[in-house]
């Protein structure tokens, strides 16, 4: 079992000292969450919790994924990095193209590349971006940078984007590309992981969710006839113990990822508790 958690630039933070402790406690990765703005009365179904409403506030410092990570990279040297999830089909691929390649560079091929659709269609609108079609937008944006991160020079054409005869430099050190790992918990989102991905990346906010989600997962990897099974990772809310752990590994949970630290007065002695209380039982 591996284990990340979510970080964050909060006020009043020492960020830096936060990231040593993380990977000096043994944590495998580290995952950023990503949003350009927020609306405190957005209209959009917010599909994580059951008023439909986003947790978190309009004021909350969502920082650019890449800009934060490549400070995570500079820090530390085994931490995995990685974007839970990025709203890519909100972005230009060329730009994200960019980014990405530049990070997996600079980290020597620690990046893992979660994205996801996104929910909140006030944010849409806000970038001028369509809503309607963003799951194909997502899809081609991954065949496209995949193009560009592999090919000496890129052509690609797609519905959405097309290109061809320019050289996209640098290159992710990962090859053909970082790992995919796709959002979500609805079908729809994890049939698409199952077919697009590398990994899946689920939030769940009791143990019986957990189990559904990944026992939905297993079953659509059958249908599809799937032959290199997904990673798993799952950001659980519940406060899980070791047995229950053990339990969502043999359901084939391949990460467990925490977010308690938010809030607490001390995420120092949070993220060492965490270790001493849940981590040890797997990494002695």
């Amino acid at each position: 079992m591996k284990f990340g958690t979510f970080i964050a630039q909060l006020p009043g933070l020492d960020l830096a000292a936060l990231l040593r402790a993380i990977e000096q406690l043994g944590f495998e990765s580290v995952w950023l969450g990503d949003h350009i703005a927020l609306r405190g009365d957005h209209k959009a179904h917010y599909p994580y919790s059951s008023d439909g409403r986003y947790q978190l506030p309009a004021d909350y410092p969502f920082s650019d994924p890449f800009v934060l990570l490549s400070y995570a990279a500079a820090l530390t040297t085994r931490l995995r990095l990685a974007t839970g999830v990025y709203l890519l089909p909100l972005r230009n691929p060329f730009t994200t193209a960019k980014a990405v390649a530049t990070l997996d560079a600079l980290s020597r091929g620690r990046f893992i590349f979660g994205v996801g659709m996104g929910w909140m269609s006030d944010e849409f609108e806000l970038m001028g971006s369509n809503f309607e079609d963003r799951g194909r937008r997502m899809g081609e944006y991954l065949e496209l940078m995949t193009e560009c991160w592999s090919k000496p020079a890129a052509s690609f054409a797609g519905r959405t984007v097309t290109t061809q005869g320019f050289s996209f430099y640098p290159q992710p050190v990962q090859q053909p590309h970082p790992p995919f790992v796709l959002g979500g918990n609805t079908d729809a989102s994890l049939k698409r992981a199952v077919r697009m991905g590398d990994g899946w990346f689920g939030i769940a906010t009791t143990m019986d969710q957990a189990r559904r989600l990944l026992a939905r997962l297993t079953e659509f990897e059958r249908q599809s006839g799937r032959r290199q099974r997904l990673e798993r990772s799952l950001l659980l809310a519940a406060n899980t113990g070791v047995e229950e752990v053990r339990e969502l590994e043999a359901l084939g949970l391949d990460r467990m990822i925490d977010a308690g630290w938010f809030g607490v007065r001390d995420p120092f002695e949070y993220l060492r508790r965490y270790r001493e209380r849940l981590m040890a039982a797997f990494h002695p």
